[in-house]
């Protein structure tokens, strides 16, 4: 039996979290699914958690399926989320983001033509 090339799962969704512009945002569920991981949202937040720093990933990017900031409200992480997305112009009103408007929608060349996996 020959070893897989295939990436961890974390490293997949590692891969997609870089891919998100500056000024858009994708949910913790569309970046399972674009990492070939449907269903494993949850997932998602425990491969960021545990990505090296070193990746500088822009986890800010990531947030749940309503549009919002999945951190408890007011907390450090809550605030820091927040602060980055308005950063990149990215309006958050009351932890909410319209994703109409916002969020990240990678047209298929480009996911093709990036991925290691």
């Amino acid at each position: 039996m020959q070893p897989s090339n295939k990436a961890s799962p974390m490293t997949q969704i590692w891969h997609i979290v870089s891919m998100i512009p500056e000024g858009k945002v994708c949910s913790y569920g569309k970046v399972a699914d674009l990492a070939g991981l449907p269903g494993r949202a949850r997932y998602v937040s425990r491969a960021l958690k545990a990505a090296p720093s070193e990746l500088a990933l822009p986890w800010h990017r990531v947030i749940n399926s309503q549009g919002k900031i999945s951190f408890a409200e007011h907390s450090e992480a809550f605030i820091e989320q927040m602060q980055r997305l308005r950063s990149e112009a990215i309006i958050v009103n009351r932890g909410r983001v319209k994703l109409a408007e916002y969020e990240w929608r990678p047209d298929l060349a480009t996911l093709v033509l990036s991925m290691p996996f």
